[in-house]
């Protein structure tokens, strides 16, 4: 087996893995439902077929037994428990150690493996034996035989179904275990042995089984190839009819199936009549009701052939599976021509006077804008697939816990960049598992406060313009203002005579090696964690807000950029040099004159709208030669909650700014997040914004 389709194998199946975990968890809420059971029991049977077709036989048979149950749960034999979801989750967690273990070379546990088999095992009932003496027939004592069915099949394949992995003789010899079966291929498609390509199949089957399985079964043996080949599937007797003699006339069979036509059967019968003119001949309808019959049975077909045409378009062309890499190196491409477009339009206005330059020049530019969107929009991805991954992270570490928690999302079809939703996992982890550790109580504690036994923890995702609003909100007994300062002032992160209002003290559990657990735990209690989310949360040019209710909750607002390639930005100079920073932080640009400065001598503050607002001059924060225009430019951001001014020479105006990271030896740089090529060719430095106000504010 080539090593694409292993790969191939191995993408699918992990996101089948996501699935059937999402799955579990909403069958442990709704147990009653057979529509999740049936979605758990197809997962898994796609992973075993798959596994087995793509030469990963422990992950088939491992499958196996767990199919084997949830078998037992669809057809009602045995009911779903917590135990069996704890059972399917520890079953679902060693499939996807084999997969790690097939690319890492390091075999996974096998007894783990076995342990899990053999629970899964233990819960299949045992057959009754039989008893020595002679059974005593009673009336009702014996559950009646299920019914056997006879069905007609027919399987026509895809001619490439070869190249994608598919083995059709593997799927008839599964069809021959569930009953008596006869299986007639067709070969009226093969070519000439000149012609005849070895990759492509040819023939396609026509299979007449009796089972007493049931038609779910049958659909299970083709539910990895349903959407690469046509599938019929019709009952042709049931077992319910008490005819007899012939079946059905050769002639009725062929029709059906659909390989004779009823004119070709006229043709071949010769003098026989049609229903229409019999009718007719007898007086019992005209002649405009058999034409108005025969228009509509006509428009009804083509209706419904146009209809089919039209869905199976679409089921063939909604998605297609494109690698990471591959939509990595298409961003990048088009950064490179956003770059070039900059240097064309800057060509053309020095050269106004050509005007065909100028229109070609726009043109270029709406059409960079147009691809630039829509490559980033491909590499946009639902939040949801991240949202559905905590839900076991809540149930496993309440459990643990003692507590009873559920958690409750919202917005889960909201989008974010690939790149940016893969960096967001270990943050939003580690801020759920405070909240169940420190925010919500134990069941005794909240009803002793007259809260429900069961807490709850919601996930919520909105966007807000060029950025996506996470909330994250628990029910539980809130932030503890006085616990927090004090804990603060004896790890001398505060002076004791520190005046601070709630917002600036809650956001002190971000300090590093900052904890109020009163012992070490395997959950929290070392003081890592919070410190780790705020770098990522800046890391992505994002920003953290927190709110506490004593005694109903806390919740922490996480502010994310939509996408880390490409963003709107505003460009400014200080002396030759020019820099850029998000547009998203920036509130307003105001003047700054030599007076004003001086009328606070030694204080870098600057009076708005009856507003303090600090300021930061930039050029002395970087060391720029040369004098300072005498009327400055003063930017003024807000992040968290916070107004600080940066103070550059000239504004220079909106620009797109195409992200470039700083090489090693630069990228502790302090105030510096990136660099970007400007149209012009030279390189402008993007400002880090919450470093420079950390800075500024560390510097007094």
């Amino acid at each position: 087996m080539s090593d694409d389709f292993a790969q191939a194998f191995k993408d699918e199946a992990r996101e089948l893995l996501a699935d059937l975990e999402e799955a579990l968890l909403e069958m442990e809420e709704n147990p009653e439902d057979l529509a999740i059971v049936g979605r758990v029991f197809r997962t898994m049977h796609t992973i075993k077929g798959s596994g087995a077709m793509f030469g990963f036989d422990d992950i088939a048979s491992f499958t196996h037994n767990v199919e084997t149950v949830y078998d037992l749960v669809r057809n009602g034999a045995l009911a779903v428990s917590r135990e069996l979801v704890d059972l399917s989750l520890a079953a679902r967690d060693r499939i996807l150690a084999m997969l790690e273990a097939s690319e890492s070379g390091v075999a996974a546990d096998p007894a783990l493996n076995e342990e899990v088999i053999a629970r899964f095992r233990a819960m299949v009932p045992a057959p009754v034996e039989s008893q020595d003496a002679d059974p005593v027939e009673e009336d009702g004592a014996e559950d009646p035989p299920e019914a056997l069915v006879t069905y007609r099949i027919r399987f026509k394949p895809e001619a490439e179904i070869f190249s994608t992995g598919g083995n059709p003789l593997a799927l008839l010899r599964e069809l021959q275990e569930l009953g008596p079966c006869n299986i007639v291929a067709h070969t009226c498609n093969m070519e000439s042995l000149d012609r005849l390509e070895p990759e492509r199949c040819y023939l396609f089957w026509d299979i007449i089984l009796t089972t007493a399985a049931g038609r779910n079964a049958i659909e299970d043996v083709f539910i990895f190839v349903e959407d690469s080949c046509e599938l019929n599937i019709t009952v042709i007797d049931d077992g319910t009819r008490q005819e007899q003699g012939t079946y059905k006339k050769l002639g009725e069979i062929l029709i059906e199936r659909g390989d004779l036509t009823p004119g070709q059967m006229d043709e071949l019968l010769g003098r026989q009549k049609r229903i229409g003119e019999l009718a007719l001949e007898a007086g019992l309808v005209d002649a405009a009701a058999i034409n108005s019959a025969l228009i509509e049975q006509q428009h009804v077909k083509e209706v419904r052939q146009e209809r089919q045409s039209q869905v199976q378009s679409q089921e063939a062309t909604s998605s297609i599976r494109v690698s990471a890499e591959k939509l990595d190196v298409l961003v990048n491409l088009v950064g490179e021509l956003v770059t070039v477009q900059a240097r064309l339009s800057m060509v053309a206005q020095e050269l106004k006077k050509h005007a065909e330059l100028v229109s070609v020049a726009e043109e270029v530019e709406r059409l960079t804008n147009d691809l630039r969107d829509n490559a980033l929009d491909i590499r946009m991805l639902p939040i949801g697939a991240t949202f559905s991954k905590f839900k076991r992270l809540v149930r496993d570490l309440s459990g643990e816990l003692g507590k009873t928690i559920e958690m409750t999302t919202e917005g889960a079809d909201t989008e974010l960049d690939k790149t940016v939703i893969e960096k967001l996992n270990d943050p939003l982890v580690h801020i759920i598992r405070n909240s169940i550790d420190h925010g919500v109580e134990t069941p005794a504690e909240r009803e002793a406060k007259g809260k429900p036994r069961t807490g709850n923890i919601h996930l919520s995702a909105l966007h807000s313009g060029d950025s996506v609003l996470i909330t994250i909100r628990d029910d539980g007994a809130g932030l503890n203002v006085d616990a927090i300062r004090a804990k603060a002032v004896e790890r001398k992160i505060i002076p004791a005579n520190a005046e601070m209002s709630d917002r600036e003290i809650w956001q002190l559990i971000f300090a590093p090696g900052f904890s109020t657990a009163s012992k070490v735990t395997s959950v929290s209690g070392r003081g890592v964690g919070m410190d780790v989310v705020k770098q990522a949360i800046e890391g992505l040019r994002g920003s953290i807000d927190v709110k506490s209710d004593p005694g109903r909750g806390t919740s922490i607002t996480l502010k994310i950029p939509l996408t880390l390639a490409i963003i709107e930005s505003l460009l400014v100079q200080i002396g030759k040099d020019r820099f850029v920073m998000p547009l998203s932080m920036v509130d307003e640009c105001i003047l700054l004159t030599e007076k004003e400065m001086e009328q606070n001598p030694g204080r870098d503050i600057l009076l708005v709208r009856e507003r303090i607002v600090p300021y930061v001059p930039l050029r002395q924060m970087f060391r720029i030669e040369g004098k300072a225009p005498s009327i400055q430019q003063v930017v003024i951001c807000q992040l968290e909650g916070k107004r600080v001014g940066l103070v550059v020479d000239w504004v220079i105006g909106e620009h797109q700014t195409v992200i470039k990271s700083l090489g090693r030896m630069y990228q502790q740089v302090v105030g510096m997040s990136g660099a970007t090529i400007l149209g012009d060719g030279s390189v402008a430095l993007i400002l880090d914004v919450p470093a420079i106000m950390k800075a500024a504010e560390e510097a007094g």
